[in-house]
């Protein structure tokens, strides 16, 4: 499917779902890792989304998510317990039914025989249920593997495990030019200051994604001027006019602090 948010760009959304997340008991930073990971292949994370364990609210946003974005990746709930139903909800976003995937049930199986005493149990196979038509997606960590169907990818909720399936996801992606991001940074003026500047420069360059990003450590302050764009010329371009504009606003503190 063609992305609706920018021609040209390959765009994703990420679904967190859990209640723990939105009670605040457990902290979220498989978005930070998403962002991140995505950046690298080229794809731009236009959108996230935090969802309870509701069957309803998952598939809802999940339908909105998939027809909007290029991609969208999941986060918790396939896990063994009873609130564990994000399979469920993909499945019947996508209309199909769940099976027990024989791949899955094998590594189960191999593990319960390694552990003398442990016997397979229902919690168990509720791990190895995939939507028809899925994928399963490779999990180098710990426990059973994820899924991906259509455009979406299921993941784990645990960081560390979610992170080494999304090893197995960017080779997947058709991404596109890979964002460059380079920082300006201002100091001793504050936001009000350097507003005028920089929105003219952002505006001359509509392409271009412009950030202020303000700090204060001690007496000193400022911001850090964050800049992203695809076409590396144009951003080196930019940043000798952003330069430019700021200093002859009276700016006299100003430097990039990760020139290439």
């Amino acid at each position: 499917m063609a992305s609706e948010v920018g021609k040209g760009r390959v765009t994703a959304a990420v679904l967190i779902i859990g209640d723990e997340i939105l009670s605040g008991r457990t902290q979220d930073t498989n978005l930070r890792d998403i962002a991140k990971y995505l950046a690298v292949h080229g794809v731009d994370l236009a959108e996230a989304r935090t969802v309870p364990d509701v069957h309803e609210e998952i598939i809802a946003a999940l339908d909105a998510l998939r027809t909007r974005y290029d991609y969208v990746i999941t986060t918790g709930g396939i896990g063994p317990t009873h609130d564990d139903i994000t399979a469920d909800a993909v499945a019947a976003a996508f209309g199909v039914e769940l099976y027990e995937h024989p791949d899955i049930i094998d590594l189960i199986e191999a593990r319960v025989r390694s552990r003398p005493g442990l016997e397979m149990n229902a919690a168990m196979r509720r791990m190895a249920r995939v939507p028809v038509g899925g994928d399963l997606v490779r999990n180098p960590v710990s426990g059973p593997p994820g899924f991906t169907i259509g455009n979406v990818f299921t993941l784990a909720g645990v960081p560390s495990i979610m992170r080494g399936m999304l090893e197995d996801v960017g080779h997947r992606l058709r991404g596109g030019a890979v964002t460059v991001s380079r920082t300006v940074r201002v100091e001793g003026s504050g936001e009000s200051v350097i507003a005028a500047p920089l929105e003219a420069v952002a505006k001359a360059h509509p392409a271009m994604s412009l950030g202020s990003y303000p700090f204060f450590d001690g007496s000193l302050y400022g911001s850090n001027l964050v800049l992203r764009g695809r076409d590396p010329d144009e951003l080196s371009a930019t940043i000798i006019e952003l330069v430019y504009a700021l200093k002859s606003a009276g700016i006299e503190t100003v430097r990039e602090i990760d020139a290439p």
